[in-house]
């Protein structure tokens, strides 16, 4: 079973903004429910200090996982996105 794992960290700045804008979290969420809704994202973590994020998705390839990430509101905010294919073993 193939997955991608994507790793994010938020710039400093950006996570200022967002701690001052209480939409940003909001509208970030909804995309993440959505995406869990159509059963392609099988896991969501927020790191304690809300910095970095993982994602995984299932059933895309890796081209349709940047193109979902760029589309979300925290996108400009974000410093680091690394993309990683991973086969799930159990």
């Amino acid at each position: 079973m193939n997955r991608i794992m994507v790793l994010i960290t938020l710039s400093d700045n950006g996570i200022e903004t967002i701690k001052t804008n209480p939409d940003l979290p909001k509208k970030e969420m909804e995309f993440v429910s959505q995406w869990k809704q159509d059963n392609i994202l099988e896991s969501f973590f927020i790191s304690v200090t809300k910095k970095d994020a993982v994602l995984i998705f299932q059933d895309i390839d890796e081209a349709k996982a940047k193109e979902l990430i760029e589309i979300l509101p925290y996108f400009p905010y974000m410093a680091k996105i690394e993309y990683h294919n991973l086969n799930k073993q159990f």
